[in-house]
């Protein structure tokens, strides 16, 4: 390994999750240019490590690489959400009726203490900005994860953690363009109709949910 190398990796890992933080907090607004010289002068290295992270960003759908090089986060607009939420409609109510089949008594527990979680944990917090705080968002995945896991498939279940993170900066924001929604009520009805095990409902109430998410992005107002 040459010489300086780990350092250069602990760089390129800092301003990677600089940069990242920074879009999913909405530091940068959809489509704004990430322009790796001026990135580089801001944190102090060099640009083959701004580029590295933003390559990195670029494969987690955080950045957009524009045909003359340069980056960009992307517009809100982007037909891509829509894809995304199309396979999440098609997927995950299916994930959750085998959940409700197939879910023990420990996934009812966990299904419960997961939705304690996220009603009790502060959607927003000022020194995070704008949009919802990590920890919020931390609780809000791990809730709707585990109503999946009672499927029992590994497979199934790396299939949702892809499309979710595919979607994360699209569903915060929605939350910001969308303020007066009431997704409190909404998460209470999906854990309602899982736990009475009424999959129709459940299924129907899932869909719906990520049905308003995607339909957040396609109105005519903006936050930004």
């Amino acid at each position: 390994m040459p010489a300086g190398a780990p350092l250069q990796d602990s760089w390129g890992e800092q301003v990677y999750a600089h940069l990242r933080g920074a879009i999913m907090r909405g530091d940068h607004a959809p489509g704004d240019a990430l322009k790796p010289q001026d990135l580089a002068k801001e944190h102090g290295v060099s640009l083959a490590v701004v580029r590295e992270a933003l390559v990195r960003l670029v494969g987690e759908g955080l950045a957009d690489r524009l045909p003359n090089r340069g980056f960009a986060v992307p517009a809100y607009s982007d037909r891509r959400w829509q894809d995304i939420a199309e396979a999440r409609r098609t997927i995950e109510p299916v994930l959750l009726r085998m959940s409700i089949e197939r879910g023990d008594l420990d996934w009812e527990t966990r299904v419960r203490a997961t939705h304690h979680r996220l009603s009790r944990t502060p959607a927003r917090v000022p020194e995070e900005g704008k949009h919802y705080s990590e920890a919020w968002a931390e609780a809000h995945r791990i809730f709707h994860r585990t109503l999946l896991e009672g499927c029992g498939n590994p497979v199934l279940l790396q299939t949702f953690d892809r499309m979710w993170t595919a979607s994360e900066l699209a569903r915060r924001w929605s939350g910001l363009r969308n303020p007066d929604r009431d997704g409190e009520d909404e998460h209470r009805r999906l854990e309602e109709a899982a736990l009475a095990r009424d999959a129709d409902t459940a299924a129907a109430t899932l869909a719906r949910h990520l049905t308003l998410t995607a339909a957040g992005l396609t109105d005519d107002n903006t936050a930004y």
